[in-house]
Protein backbone atom coordinates (compact mmCIF):
# COMPACT_ATOMS: atom_id res chain seq x y z
CA UNK A 1 0.00 0.00 0.00
CA UNK A 2 1.30 3.52 -0.87
CA UNK A 3 1.07 5.53 2.23
CA UNK A 4 -1.50 8.28 2.16
CA UNK A 5 1.05 10.81 2.37
CA UNK A 6 4.17 9.78 0.88
CA UNK A 7 6.27 11.59 -0.97
CA UNK A 8 6.63 12.06 -4.70
CA UNK A 9 9.42 9.59 -4.59
CA UNK A 10 8.10 7.00 -2.65
CA UNK A 11 4.73 7.41 -4.61
CA UNK A 12 7.53 6.70 -8.10
CA UNK A 13 9.23 4.25 -6.44
CA UNK A 14 5.81 2.44 -5.56
CA UNK A 15 5.25 2.93 -9.39
CA UNK A 16 7.68 1.43 -10.40
CA UNK A 17 7.58 -1.87 -7.95
CA UNK A 18 3.74 -2.22 -7.48
CA UNK A 19 1.90 -1.32 -10.58
CA UNK A 20 1.00 -3.92 -12.40
CA UNK A 21 -2.44 -3.43 -13.96
CA UNK A 22 -3.38 -0.02 -14.84
CA UNK A 23 -7.06 0.34 -14.89
CA UNK A 24 -8.67 3.75 -16.85
CA UNK A 25 -12.35 4.38 -16.41
CA UNK A 26 -14.71 4.54 -18.80
CA UNK A 27 -18.25 5.17 -17.70
CA UNK A 28 -19.77 4.70 -21.24
CA UNK A 29 -18.27 1.21 -22.14
CA UNK A 30 -19.25 -0.25 -18.43
CA UNK A 31 -22.62 -1.71 -19.21
CA UNK A 32 -25.04 0.43 -17.34
CA UNK A 33 -22.29 0.47 -13.61
CA UNK A 34 -21.14 3.83 -12.87
CA UNK A 35 -17.71 4.84 -12.66
CA UNK A 36 -18.06 4.48 -8.69
CA UNK A 37 -19.16 0.91 -9.06
CA UNK A 38 -15.92 -0.01 -11.56
CA UNK A 39 -13.67 2.06 -9.18
CA UNK A 40 -14.78 -0.59 -5.99
CA UNK A 41 -14.43 -3.42 -8.72
CA UNK A 42 -10.87 -3.15 -9.74
CA UNK A 43 -9.63 -1.91 -5.87
CA UNK A 44 -11.48 -5.16 -5.02
CA UNK A 45 -9.34 -7.04 -7.26
CA UNK A 46 -5.86 -5.75 -6.16
CA UNK A 47 -5.56 -3.10 -8.85
CA UNK A 48 -2.64 -0.31 -7.15
CA UNK A 49 -3.03 2.73 -9.52
CA UNK A 50 -6.55 3.77 -11.30
CA UNK A 51 -7.27 6.43 -13.76
CA UNK A 52 -9.89 8.90 -14.06
CA UNK A 53 -11.16 8.97 -17.19
CA UNK A 54 -14.03 11.18 -17.67
CA UNK A 55 -14.35 13.03 -21.01
CA UNK A 56 -18.40 14.00 -20.40
CA UNK A 57 -19.67 15.11 -17.05
CA UNK A 58 -19.43 18.84 -16.41
CA UNK A 59 -17.04 19.93 -13.94
CA UNK A 60 -19.10 20.12 -10.97
CA UNK A 61 -20.17 16.06 -11.37
CA UNK A 62 -16.08 15.37 -12.30
CA UNK A 63 -15.08 17.45 -9.06
CA UNK A 64 -17.20 15.00 -6.83
CA UNK A 65 -16.08 12.39 -8.73
CA UNK A 66 -12.77 12.53 -8.29
CA UNK A 67 -12.84 13.50 -4.51
CA UNK A 68 -14.62 9.81 -4.00
CA UNK A 69 -11.95 8.42 -6.20
CA UNK A 70 -9.21 9.53 -4.06
CA UNK A 71 -11.32 8.69 -0.79
CA UNK A 72 -11.21 5.21 -1.88
CA UNK A 73 -7.57 5.19 -3.36
CA UNK A 74 -6.34 6.25 0.02
CA UNK A 75 -8.49 3.62 2.00
CA UNK A 76 -6.79 1.09 -0.53
CA UNK A 77 -3.45 2.21 -0.39
CA UNK A 78 -3.34 2.82 -4.38
CA UNK A 79 -2.60 5.45 -6.53
CA UNK A 80 -4.78 8.19 -7.99
CA UNK A 81 -4.69 9.80 -11.71
CA UNK A 82 -7.04 11.85 -13.53
CA UNK A 83 -6.59 12.01 -17.01
CA UNK A 84 -5.93 15.32 -18.95
CA UNK A 85 -7.48 17.54 -16.06
CA UNK A 86 -4.70 19.22 -14.37
CA UNK A 87 -7.71 21.60 -11.98
CA UNK A 88 -9.75 18.61 -11.08
CA UNK A 89 -6.50 16.82 -10.11
CA UNK A 90 -5.16 19.46 -8.10
CA UNK A 91 -8.14 20.45 -6.36
CA UNK A 92 -8.91 16.73 -5.60
CA UNK A 93 -5.67 15.86 -4.39
CA UNK A 94 -4.38 12.89 -6.84
CA UNK A 95 -1.72 11.66 -7.15
CA UNK A 96 -0.75 12.76 -10.91
CA UNK A 97 -2.20 13.28 -14.04
CA UNK A 98 -1.96 11.35 -17.58
CA UNK A 99 -1.84 13.74 -20.66
CA UNK A 100 -1.88 12.69 -24.08
CA UNK A 101 -0.73 14.76 -27.05
CA UNK A 102 -3.02 17.28 -27.27
CA UNK A 103 -3.36 18.03 -23.77
CA UNK A 104 -1.50 21.07 -21.39
CA UNK A 105 2.39 20.78 -22.07
CA UNK A 106 4.23 18.09 -19.45
CA UNK A 107 6.50 20.65 -18.71
CA UNK A 108 4.03 23.57 -17.45
CA UNK A 109 1.91 21.07 -15.82
CA UNK A 110 5.32 19.79 -13.53
CA UNK A 111 5.81 24.06 -13.08
CA UNK A 112 2.70 23.81 -11.21
CA UNK A 113 2.67 20.63 -10.08
CA UNK A 114 6.18 19.66 -8.76
CA UNK A 115 4.98 16.85 -6.68
CA UNK A 116 2.63 15.64 -9.13
CA UNK A 117 3.04 12.07 -10.76
CA UNK A 118 2.84 12.89 -14.82
CA UNK A 119 2.20 10.44 -17.39
CA UNK A 120 2.33 11.25 -21.30
CA UNK A 121 1.13 9.65 -24.01
CA UNK A 122 3.61 8.48 -26.87
CA UNK A 123 2.75 7.00 -30.25
CA UNK A 124 5.71 8.43 -31.69
CA UNK A 125 9.56 7.76 -31.08
CA UNK A 126 10.72 11.19 -30.66
CA UNK A 127 7.76 11.71 -27.68
CA UNK A 128 8.83 8.52 -26.02
CA UNK A 129 12.83 10.23 -26.52
CA UNK A 130 12.20 13.73 -25.21
CA UNK A 131 9.50 12.28 -22.13
CA UNK A 132 11.78 13.00 -19.06
CA UNK A 133 13.17 16.13 -20.14
CA UNK A 134 9.44 17.29 -20.19
CA UNK A 135 8.87 16.49 -17.04
CA UNK A 136 7.21 13.40 -16.99
CA UNK A 137 7.38 10.15 -14.16
CA UNK A 138 6.27 7.74 -16.65
CA UNK A 139 5.05 7.50 -20.30
CA UNK A 140 2.68 5.34 -22.24
CA UNK A 141 3.41 3.65 -25.57
CA UNK A 142 0.36 3.19 -27.36
CA UNK A 143 -1.90 2.40 -29.42
CA UNK A 144 -0.43 -1.09 -29.41
CA UNK A 145 -3.47 -3.27 -30.84
CA UNK A 146 -6.56 -1.92 -32.98
CA UNK A 147 -9.18 -0.14 -30.36
CA UNK A 148 -12.44 1.92 -30.14
CA UNK A 149 -12.09 3.73 -26.96
CA UNK A 150 -10.35 6.13 -29.23
CA UNK A 151 -11.37 7.03 -32.62
CA UNK A 152 -8.90 7.94 -35.67
CA UNK A 153 -5.82 6.47 -33.86
CA UNK A 154 -3.18 5.55 -36.57
CA UNK A 155 -0.85 3.87 -37.05
CA UNK A 156 -0.90 1.10 -34.07
CA UNK A 157 2.29 0.36 -33.11
CA UNK A 158 2.47 -3.57 -32.35
CA UNK A 159 4.31 -5.30 -29.96
CA UNK A 160 7.79 -4.73 -31.22
CA UNK A 161 7.42 -1.11 -30.49
CA UNK A 162 7.95 -1.58 -26.85
CA UNK A 163 11.46 -2.47 -27.17
CA UNK A 164 12.39 0.67 -29.68
CA UNK A 165 10.39 3.47 -27.71
CA UNK A 166 11.54 2.27 -24.29
CA UNK A 167 15.36 1.92 -25.11
CA UNK A 168 14.91 5.58 -25.77
CA UNK A 169 14.16 7.03 -22.24
CA UNK A 170 15.01 5.29 -18.41
CA UNK A 171 11.44 6.27 -17.12
CA UNK A 172 8.99 3.90 -15.82
CA UNK A 173 6.52 2.80 -19.08
CA UNK A 174 3.07 1.81 -19.83
CA UNK A 175 1.71 -0.02 -22.60
CA UNK A 176 -1.88 0.44 -24.05
CA UNK A 177 -4.60 -0.03 -26.89
CA UNK A 178 -6.74 -2.87 -27.72
CA UNK A 179 -4.59 -5.38 -25.03
CA UNK A 180 -6.83 -8.33 -24.55
CA UNK A 181 -6.05 -11.54 -22.61
CA UNK A 182 -4.40 -13.23 -24.71
CA UNK A 183 -1.75 -10.20 -25.36
CA UNK A 184 -0.45 -10.50 -21.75
CA UNK A 185 2.39 -13.31 -22.69
CA UNK A 186 4.01 -11.45 -25.50
CA UNK A 187 4.17 -7.67 -24.44
CA UNK A 188 5.67 -9.01 -20.80
CA UNK A 189 7.44 -10.50 -22.73
CA UNK A 190 8.62 -7.70 -24.64
CA UNK A 191 9.19 -5.76 -21.50
CA UNK A 192 6.15 -4.37 -20.50
CA UNK A 193 5.21 -4.92 -16.73
CA UNK A 194 2.79 -2.24 -16.58
CA UNK A 195 -0.49 -3.14 -18.75
CA UNK A 196 -3.05 -0.37 -19.25
CA UNK A 197 -6.79 -1.50 -20.15
CA UNK A 198 -9.82 -0.11 -20.45
CA UNK A 199 -12.72 -2.57 -21.90
CA UNK A 200 -10.68 -5.60 -20.35
CA UNK A 201 -12.11 -4.21 -17.15
CA UNK A 202 -14.82 -2.14 -18.06
CA UNK A 203 -17.00 -5.02 -19.47
CA UNK A 204 -16.54 -7.28 -17.26
CA UNK A 205 -19.02 -9.61 -15.96
CA UNK A 206 -16.95 -9.55 -12.59
CA UNK A 207 -14.60 -6.70 -12.11
CA UNK A 208 -12.71 -7.55 -9.03
CA UNK A 209 -12.38 -11.25 -10.57
CA UNK A 210 -11.42 -9.82 -14.28
CA UNK A 211 -8.83 -7.61 -12.23
CA UNK A 212 -7.28 -10.63 -10.08
CA UNK A 213 -6.84 -12.29 -13.26
CA UNK A 214 -4.65 -9.69 -15.14
CA UNK A 215 -2.70 -9.32 -11.95
CA UNK A 216 -1.58 -12.53 -11.51
CA UNK A 217 -1.14 -13.26 -15.24
CA UNK A 218 1.00 -10.19 -15.33
CA UNK A 219 3.10 -11.47 -12.54
CA UNK A 220 2.92 -15.41 -13.94
CA UNK A 221 4.65 -13.98 -16.85
CA UNK A 222 7.29 -11.30 -15.12
CA UNK A 223 8.47 -14.28 -13.40
CA UNK A 224 9.10 -16.81 -16.53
Amino acid sequence: MVPEHASYQEKLIFFREKVTIYPVSCEPLANGRSDIEWLEGVLAGGAKIVQLRDKYSDDRVLYQKALIFREKTNEAGALFIVNNRLDIALLAGADGIHLGNNDLPAEKVRELGPELIIGVSCNKPEQAATAKERGASYFNIGPIYRTETKKNLTPFLGSDAIESFSSLCNLPFTVMGGVKRDHIQDLVAKGAHRIAVVTALTQATDIAAETRYWINEIDRASAQ
